[in-house]
């Protein structure tokens, strides 16, 4: 499966609005954004008006970089998401949020969604007891996500965990130590992802 291998900055920079993909250098006067915040490319400065699609698609397009997930497995999502009880666009991000990477990343045990997807692949994790290293595994209500007792021995592993240790937990998640637990899946007004998801639909929907 593609995925995305480019300067990360020019997604946010392409999306006109910071999508936090470094972690702690996007709050920094480092960011890629501050610095540049127009569109990447020799037209980037250029003034564009966005038609009704490409308003959509944008939603689309941040959506999909601020979780890092593949065109493809998005608009499965989407399926998903429409064929359950609810608001389609609220289904959706909560279906993004579920996953195991984002889940970890939530638990402040990674800087940014791509390193918390990176551990997960390299098999730090435990889920109801047993190894786990797909990302985009859908967690469910009362799963319990662990650190591996290997894992948590390794100094990179502590420093990591020292240095995110002062980040928010969401209230959907209950983090001890080195274990995660859903409680339940989030409600839209605890999803901070910056988009107007009823756009999303009305792409997927024409």
């Amino acid at each position: 499966m593609a995925r995305y291998t480019g300067a990360v900055c020019k997604q946010c920079r392409r999306e006109g609005k910071k999508l936090f993909l470094k972690g702690d250098r996007c709050y920094t006067n480092k960011c890629g954004f501050e610095r540049r915040s127009y569109a990447p490319g020799q037209h980037g400065q250029g003034r564009k008006k966005n038609s009704e699609y490409g308003i959509q698609l944008r939603a689309k397009q941040t959506a999909r970089r601020y979780y890092g997930i593949p065109e493809k497995q998005f608009h499965k999502y989407f399926v998903i998401a429409e064929k359950k009880v609810g608001v389609t666009g609220d289904n959706l991000l909560k279906i993004c949020e579920s996953r195991l990477d984002n889940v970890v990343y939530s638990a402040s045990w990674g800087k940014s969604r791509s390193q918390a997807r990176q551990l997960v692949t390299h098999g730090h994790f435990t889920v109801n007891g047993k190894a786990c290293d797909i990302p985009s595994r859908l967690l469910k209500e009362g799963d319990v996500v662990a650190i591996k007792e290997t894992s948590t021995q390794k100094n990179e592993f502590k420093a990591m965990l020292e240095e995110n240790a002062s980040r928010p937990i969401p209230q959907w998640l209950t983090v001890n130590g080195t274990t995660a637990k859903v409680e339940r899946l989030p409600e839209r007004e605890e999803i901070t992802v910056p988009v107007e998801e009823h756009l999303i639909v009305e792409f997927y929907s024409k």
